[in-house]
């Protein structure tokens, strides 16, 4: 009978190994995975962040000054207007 008691609890010894040895790859190619995903994810990150750069700079080319002033000359066909075509419009009453 002892030697039956051995042989069982050698062989739940041996599942209980087994079961672990699996975990152990199972875990391992979980984080893997995982550590792919998040190369992946830092990757798009990265090129996100240099495409905000990139338009970023694009906004401010495309408002500064001299290009608004370029723009409304050139492709509107705009002029500023003479100072006797000027008027001041209020809406309220003006503070004395």
């Amino acid at each position: 009978m002892h030697g039956r008691r051995s042989f069982v609890g050698g062989i739940v010894l041996l599942g209980i190994a087994l079961l672990s040895a699996f975990s152990v790859v199972a875990s391992t190619h979980e984080s893997r995975q995982i550590y792919s995903r998040l190369q992946g994810l830092e990757a798009d990150r990265w090129y996100l962040e240099e495409e905000h750069s990139r338009l970023l700079l694009e906004q401010s080319t495309w408002a500064s000054h001299h290009r608004i002033e370029s723009e409304a000359l050139n492709s509107l066909k705009l002029v500023v207007p003479a100072g006797n075509k000027v008027r001041v419009v209020s809406l309220g009453r003006v503070p004395q």
